[in-house]
């Protein structure tokens, strides 16, 4: 079903805005990690990691939500589709993995801010943590610019569902668009990251 323009400009402006916000987010987040890190001042590394579950839970994760759903009904409700460009589907497929670890990673979070809440931390207490923190918001930084990127040069072009057919004396022979094996990959790299996640394999996971 297509949206009626003015809906559709409404769709677009919000998913603008909440995938904007992400960004400068866990921008935000990422500054508050490091500061965390190397922070010389017991109470500012204190504050720095009860500042960050906060904007994790009531910034980060609702932003990332509406930024998802409000781009889902985009492209469902418009002519781009969500299975016609390759690039609508691996911008869908970035922030479905961006928004699924997000939430896996709310659990270090979480008991970080536990932490500190209780006590001071001294300058190498539980620095694998703290340095997986700053590589979680990095990799998530990442991959919003990729998204963000996407948007704007929309690269590999349309989504070729139809395979081109060669006739040769034994028989046929399918060739798929090397876009749809580098859709395929992509997905399968990122259930891998998932997956390990789930399972707690990631780098220096707890």
């Amino acid at each position: 079903m297509t949206m009626s323009p003015s809906l559709s400009k409404f769709t677009l402006t919000a998913h603008i805005i909440f995938s904007a916000g992400w960004l400068g987010a866990v921008a935000g987040f990422l500054a508050l990690a490091i500061t965390g890190l190397i922070g010389q001042d017991a109470q500012v590394v204190r504050s720095m990691y009860i500042a960050m579950e906060v904007v994790a839970w009531f910034v980060i994760i609702p932003l990332s939500i509406s930024s998802f759903l409000t781009g889902l009904i985009q492209s469902l409700g418009t002519q781009w589709g969500l299975f016609r460009h390759y690039w609508i589907l691996i911008k869908f497929i970035l922030t479905l993995v961006a928004t699924t670890l997000l939430m896996l990673h709310m659990q270090p979070i979480s008991y970080m801010a536990s932490v500190v809440s209780q006590k001071m931390l001294s300058n190498t207490e539980l620095s694998s943590l703290r340095i997986q923190l700053i590589a979680d918001a990095g990799i998530a930084l990442f991959v919003l610019l990729v998204a963000t990127a996407l948007s704007v040069y929309k690269p590999f072009g349309r989504i070729q569902f139809n395979t081109n057919i060669l006739m040769s004396g034994v028989g046929h022979v399918q060739r798929q668009s090397w876009g749809f094996y580098f859709i395929a990959g992509l997905i399968c790299l990122f259930l891998i990251i998932v997956i390990l996640h789930l399972f707690g394999i990631s780098l220096g996971h707890h």
